[in-house]
C-alpha cells in the first residue's frame, strides 16, 4: 500500500513537470505554407513558433506544415478567411482580392533589396496590408525576401541588345512576355517541368528564375551563363487569419507581432546566406556570372510594365521608376 502510494505520488509529479507546458497551452495556430523543410521561409516560420511560445509562456503554439501538407496557396488563404487555417505565408496571389498586393512583384520596380525594403516597411506597404487586410481579410505581419530572378544562357546577356533573337522560357504570365518582348527576347510561355529538357534540345536557349531555383533545377548542366538581370525583385508576407488576430487579446497580439519581427530578421540572415552559397555552388559547377547594364534593361522595360498594371497602382508604379532615376 506504502509503496503503491509512493509510485503513485512520484508518477503524478513527473507528469505535472513534464505537462506543465501543455497544461498551459492554451491556443496552436497552424501555419500551413508551400516551401520545403530547408527553405529560409521554413525555418523562418519555425523560429515565429518558437519566439512566440517563449514570449506567451507556453500559452500560444504555432504548429507549421511544409510542402503544401495542408493545403495549396490559395486554398490556404480560402481556408484563413472561413476559420480553419490560421496562418500562411502568400505574396502577389493576394491581388485576387486586393490590386495593390500585385506591387509585390513588378519588373524592375525596385533598384535593390535596400528599395524594395524601403517600400515594404514604409508607406506603400502599410497601405499594400491595409488593402488585404480589408479585401482578402488576412493580416500581414512580417515580410521574407525572395532571391531576385536572373536570366541563365549559354551566351553573355550585358545590354537589351544582347537579347536579340535570344529564345527564352517564361512563365504563362503576360506581364512577363510582354517585358521581355519589349526587352528584344524571344519569350515562350511553357511549363517549369518542361524547361530543362527544352534547354537541353534546344528548343529554347535561355531561362530566368532566382538562384535557389537555377541551382536546384540543376541548370547549370545546361546553361553556362548566369546574367544579374535582378529584373524582378520581390517580397512575400507572413500572414495571420484576421478571424484569428480578433480572437487574441492586446497582450497576445503585441507578442505575435513581436515574434514576427524576429522571424523577419532571422529570414533576412538566412537569405542572405543563401544568395552567397547559391552562386558560390554555380560558379563552382562552371557557371559564369555577367553583370549587367540594369538602368538600360528597366528603361527598355518600362512602357511594358506600365501597360500590363492596372490603373491603381499605375501611378505607384510610374513613381518607382522615376525613384531609380
Amino acid at each position: 500500500m506504502t509503496l503503491n502510494w509512493k509510485r503513485s505520488a512520484i508518477a503524478i509529479a513527473v507528469a505535472a513537470a513534464l505537462g506543465a507546458p501543455v497544461a498551459a497551452q492554451e491556443l496552436t495556430l497552424k501555419l500551413g505554407h508551400l516551401a520545403n523543410e530547408d527553405n529560409p521561409w521554413h525555418l523562418a516560420s519555425v523560429r515565429f513558433g518558437e519566439e512566440l511560445s517563449a514570449l506567451t509562456d507556453g500559452r500560444i503554439a504555432v504548429e507549421v506544415f511544409p510542402n503544401e501538407s495542408l493545403g495549396k496557396e490559395i486554398d490556404l488563404i480560402n481556408g484563413m478567411q472561413l476559420g480553419t487555417v490560421d496562418m500562411t505565408i502568400t505574396g502577389e496571389s493576394l491581388q485576387n482580392w486586393a490590386p495593390m498586393a500585385a506591387l509585390l512583384a513588378v519588373p524592375y520596380a525596385y533598384a535593390s533589396i535596400e528599395h524594395m525594403d524601403e517600400v515594404a516597411g514604409g508607406e506603400i506597404g502599410d497601405r499594400i496590408e491595409a488593402q488585404i487586410i480589408e479585401k482578402a481579410q488576412i493580416r500581414p505581419i512580417a515580410f521574407f525576401a525572395r532571391g531576385p530572378r536572373e536570366l541563365t544562357s549559354n551566351r553573355p546577356i550585358a545590354s537589351p541588345d544582347d537579347l536579340a533573337g535570344l529564345k527564352m522560357r517564361v512563365p504563362n504570365v503576360p506581364l512577363f512576355v510582354d517585358v521581355w518582348s519589349a526587352l528584344g527576347a524571344q519569350p515562350t510561355p511553357m511549363a517549369f517541368s518542361e524547361v530543362f529538357t527544352s534547354l537541353q534540345n534546344g528548343t529554347i536557349d535561355a531561362q530566368e528564375n532566382p538562384l535557389a531555383l537555377i541551382r536546384s533545377a540543376s541548370f547549370n548542366e545546361v546553361q553556362s551563363h548566369v546574367n544579374l538581370t535582378d529584373h524582378v525583385r520581390s517580397w512575400i508576407y507572413l500572414t495571420i487569419s484576421e478571424q484569428t488576430w480578433g480572437r487574441l487579446s492586446e497582450d497576445d497580439r503585441a507578442a505575435v507581432m513581436e515574434a514576427a519581427a524576429r522571424a523577419q530578421a532571422y529570414e533576412r540572415e538566412l537569405f542572405n546566406d543563401s544568395i552567397e552559397q547559391d552562386r558560390a555552388y554555380l560558379e563552382e559547377q562552371g557557371m559564369t556570372f555577367v553583370e549587367v547594364d540594369g538602368p538600360a534593361f528597366a528603361a527598355r522595360a518600362k512602357d511594358a510594365v506600365l501597360n500590363n498594371v492596372n490603373d491603381e497602382i499605375k501611378p505607384i508604379v510610374e513613381e518607382l521608376f522615376a525613384a531609380q532615376n
